[in-house]
């Protein structure tokens, strides 16, 4: 047992990397759903209305025609913070050994900022800086699924210049790349107790992590059907991105293992991502001066990232190894209405649901993803022509998720369920006019 084969240490790599193939996936969204809660009015609606609600900038991150609408200059800057309720119970059909995790998703804070400027009757240009994509996941370093993954982060930034043309008093069409910096962290334990060798060792420590820049399109129309309806129509390419870099392992007192590592050297890891693109249909009607209707339909190109690349780059050879994980598209439905309670108040209300994106069948610890149902409510208070106060609150219910996960090779399950799952979504901010 001294000695290990090429055959055997590729094998042993290629079962390391799928670990961190495991752990990529986790949520590079809140449980297999998009986080539509960044600008204004969109936040208080579940994105009812999103491509067709142009009252401040922040409507081209949703429908770049939509800033044909805004006069002068306009700009929105928010905040919002997420609040996760994300805790796993383990059951007796579970194989690991260790603690529940604690609560997965604690807090994460967020910001954006939109500004537009109307060139002349028929441009106008925009910029926005947000991110609708990325959150991130920490369990208890000893928790049962450790060897699946301990923390993980997923971060996507969005730089978004646009230009959109008034083409008569009815459409409106506006166009702009998106530039998405990504940021991927991960972390796993690694048991030192395999290929034979027990004796209680201590687990070892996997650490990745890298960025990179892609670029994809963003584009829509916004047409007034009458004086009453609106319709808006907008498509959101794919970015790829692609992190590259040489993990990390600490603590591997397990000889087999540390002679693989060795004997491969490592020398870089790929884990290719494509940001899904997305269709979203939308339409408002003005039912009187006081209540205006909100309705969208959207989808979501999900089966493509589920296709996850792993490349292992060794000196005694190469592992090739494609990771399906049967993600599936998703659906997208909202509907919302506004109140304009007086010159200065609205009020805005919203009810959503996110198709899961995964089988429950398929559901992983990484990525516990399950359908989604939205409930918002917000305001907006005029304090006067040139300035806007606005806040949001989402409750997002995963409700109840089971898990009942294997390794590949020993066939361990880690077992148990996801209670009660909920994000609870705040945000606020302001838009200046000039």
């Amino acid at each position: 047992m001294g000695t290990i084969t090429s055959s055997t240490g590729l094998r042993v790599l290629s079962s390391l990397s799928l670990v961190i193939a495991a752990a990529w996936s986790v949520t590079a969204n809140a449980g297999g759903i998009m986080l539509y809660e960044v600008g204004q009015e969109g936040a208080g609606l579940s994105n009812a209305g999103a491509a067709v609600l142009a009252t401040d900038p922040s409507v081209l991150m949703s429908n770049p025609a939509g800033i044909s609408e805004l006069e002068g200059t306009q700009i929105n800057a928010s905040g919002q913070l997420v609040i996760g309720h994300i805790k796993f119970s383990g059951d007796s059909n579970s194989d690991f050994t260790g603690n529940n995790g604690g609560n997965a998703l604690d807090y994460l804070p967020g910001a954006s900022f939109f500004i537009s400027h109307q060139i002349d009757d028929k441009s106008s240009i925009g910029f926005g800086m947000y991110g609708n994509f990325g959150l991130a996941v920490k369990y208890d370093d000893d928790w049962a699924g450790r060897y699946f993954t301990q923390n993980a982060a997923v971060i996507g930034l969005s730089l978004e210049p646009v230009y959109s043309y008034k083409v008569d008093e009815k459409l409106s069409l506006g166009i702009g790349p998106r530039i998405m910096y990504g940021f991927y962290r991960t972390e796993a334990a690694v048991d030192n107790n395999v290929l034979g060798l027990g004796g209680g060792r201590s687990d070892g420590q996997l650490e990745y992590e890298d960025t990179d820049i892609g670029i994809g399109i963003n584009m829509g129309a916004l047409y007034h059907l009458n004086e009453r309806i609106d319709v808006g129509l907008a498509y959101t390419s794919k970015v790829d991105l692609e992190f590259e870099d040489r993990p990390s392992f600490e603590n591997i007192n397990n000889p087999l293992l540390n002679t693989a590592l060795q004997t491969a050297n490592i020398n870089s890891l790929e884990l290719a991502m494509q940001v899904p693109q997305t269709l979203l249909l939308s339409s408002s009607y003005i039912l009187d001066q006081q209540w205006k209707l909100l309705a969208s339909l959207g989808w979501q190109d999900w089966s493509q990232f589920g296709d996850i690349g792993v490349e292992v780059e060794a000196d005694s050879g190469t592992v090739s190894t494609g990771v399906d994980r049967k993600y599936k598209d998703t659906w997208h439905a909202s509907v919302g209405a506004q109140y304009q309670a007086s010159r200065q108040l609205r009020w805005s209300m919203g009810m959503g649901y996110d198709s899961s994106m995964v089988e429950d069948a398929d559901r992983t610890a990484d990525n516990p993803a399950a359908e989604a149902w939205r409930f918002s409510g917000g305001l907006n208070y005029a304090v006067d022509d040139s300035l806007d106060l606005h806040m949001a609150y989402t409750l997002v219910w995963l409700g109840d998720m089971d898990l009942s996960q294997s390794k590949s090779r020993s066939g361990d399950t880690l077992s148990g369920s996801y209670d009660s799952s909920a994000l609870h979504i705040l945000g606020g901010g302001a838009v200046w006019r000039f």
